[in-house]
């Protein structure tokens, strides 16, 4: 190592213009020979000592520097840098990936990691269990795809009937089909199959493509357990797991589907858990699933996106919809995503735009889910430039070109604020995020501010005072004056039921009243 010393600096000298400071570093060098140019030649980690500078390699500065002495040409590549805070240490091409990964990150556009795969991908890399909280849009599929991926070329083996080498579990078909999309972009050129399985598809096409085994599986917990159930998928060969959006997975209920999953996975294995925001359940979570996680944060939970400017305009509920429509006019050509609260409600709002003349569509639970596919293709590919969805979308879309975010509606849970404005500024892109805030959900804004530790900027309006939300009526049987069966007091308060004075049916012979309640045969006379 001295004359790979004396080496480096003298390499040093001619690049003093580029060199940085690089702290405690452990890399893997590999060089070709002097007597085989074709051969590598991989050497073990080598402790780098702190401070050391190093030249630029290939146009590029080199993330840690441990040189061989050797008249060949040198290879670089990077097992686990530990960089100093806010410091990019490296590139995808020093990441030290298999030929094929590299290039279709190469092909698609892909140069420099963002902060949280800068700090998650060589920790995965190196076999730890993951922890990761970042905000949404910046690039955590990547972070667990890619490592995920390069353990899986390292050690491949043909999957056994009906099991899987890897899990990934996401809350949502929209995202479930998003995270597949975005692997197998990867995978088409590898021996790694991807399989998807989601609720609102044919259960049968499912078990036929789990019954020849398969690389990767990416599921929601829902139909995962009925294919389990079932027969048809068996996980003791999984020995990756993937908690993507687990905080959204514990708040629709997901915990006890992920404790019954959990003990048939394979052990020991890697589990990496993902989400933008960080509830207490979660910390009891990763303390139930995680070994030893090494935690990578870079946003306080409950930020959003940086490049998200947010807004608020006070209006009237009843003004809502003209005023909708009004910032829909200033931009017609852009992508705009609207948040409703309600099914029904994002339904009506939805045909309401349509009938206006507007190219819209929905999204909600009560579409199937060929629909809510179309929808979101076409959304896509800006056939439709306006689609009204619930939370059920808040982070099943990953589409660069959204510009605009508006809450018609404020959400119940302020975290799903987060998620909703998450769908804009995505891929490093700028973007707008609206909320039409009406009396009865001041409360709702003061939550989210509060979760989000900053005021969003009012761009019109005043703000009213807080009012509460009017609870729905109860419906179903009347109250204990006169209800009887089926609630009849109610009905005679309100003018309705039998006219006064008329008498009451006759029953059998001998003028017994037949009973309605409980049927029993009727006495003779």
């Amino acid at each position: 190592m001295r004359g790979g010393r004396e080496r480096g600096e003298s390499l040093d000298r001619s690049h003093a213009k580029a060199h940085v400071p690089i702290k405690l570093l452990r890399c893997r060098v590999s060089s070709r020979s002097k007597t085989d140019p074709t051969a590598t030649d991989v050497f073990p980690q080598v402790p780098i000592t702190q401070g050391l500078t190093i030249p630029p390699i290939r146009g590029r500065i080199a993330p840690c520097f441990a040189r061989h002495l050797c008249t060949g040409t040198d290879h670089w590549r990077v097992v686990g840098p530990c960089a100093p805070k806010g410091t990019t240490l490296f590139d995808f091409d020093m990441l030290g990936l298999k030929p094929i990964l590299s290039k279709t990150l190469q092909a698609n556009g892909f140069k420099e990691p963002t902060p949280i795969q800068n700090q998650a991908i060589p920790l995965a890399l190196e076999g730890h269990d993951i922890l990761g909280l970042a905000q949404t849009g910046t690039g955590k599929t990547l972070a667990f795809g890619l490592p995920l991926m390069e353990h899986l070329l390292a050690h491949h083996g043909k999957p056994e009937p009906k099991t899987a080498r890897a899990l990934i579990l996401a809350p949502t078909r929209e995202l479930v089909n998003q995270i597949a999309d975005s692997l197998r972009m990867f995978t088409q050129q590898t021996p790694l199959k991807v399989a998807t399985v989601v609720g609102g598809q044919s259960i049968g096409r499912q078990i036929g493509v789990l019954a020849r085994g398969t690389d990767i599986l990416v599921a929601t917990p829902g139909r995962l357990m009925d294919l389990m159930d079932r027969g048809a998928i068996h996980l003791h060969t999984v020995q990756h797991l993937v908690l993507d959006e687990a905080d959204q997975m514990l708040d629709l209920g997901f915990i006890h589907a992920l404790r019954k999953i959990a003990p048939k996975l394979g052990t020991p294995r890697q589990t990496m858990l993902f989400s933008a925001t960080m509830p207490k359940q979660m910390e009891e979570l990763s303390r139930a699933y995680l070994t030893n996680p090494k935690r990578v944060q870079v946003a306080p939970p409950g930020k959003a996106a940086d490049k998200v400017a947010q807004s608020v305009i006070f209006v009237e509920k009843s003004a809502k919809q003209s005023k909708l429509r009004e910032i829909l006019n200033r931009d017609p050509e852009a992508l705009v995503l609207v948040f409703g609260r309600t099914k029904h409600g994002c339904e009506k709002l939805m045909k309401g735009l349509v009938d206006d003349g507007y190219n819209a569509a929905s999204i909600h639970g009560n579409k199937s889910q060929g629909q809510r596919d179309r929808a979101i293709k076409a959304f896509r590919d800006g056939t439709i430039k306006i689609l009204v969805a619930t939370d059920v979308a808040a982070r099943g879309i990953d589409i660069p070109g959204v510009g605009y975010v508006i809450n018609y509606e404020l959400p119940d849970t302020p975290d799903n604020y987060v998620h909703r404005i998450g769908r804009t500024a995505r891929a490093g892109r700028e973007g707008e995020a609206i909320a039409l805030v009406c009396a009865e959900e001041v409360d709702l804004l003061n939550q989210i501010e509060k979760l989000m530790k900053n005021e969003i900027p009012v761009v019109g309006g005043h703000k009213p005072e807080a009012v509460s939300a009017p609870k729905p009526g109860r419906r179903g049987r009347g109250g204990n004056a006169g209800g009887g069966a089926g609630g009849g007091g109610n009905r005679r308060a309100q003018g309705q039921g039998r006219p006064q004075g008329q008498k009451k049916p006759q029953g059998a012979p001998g003028g017994q009243v037949k009973r309605r309640r409980p049927r029993r045969p009727r006495k003779a006379a």
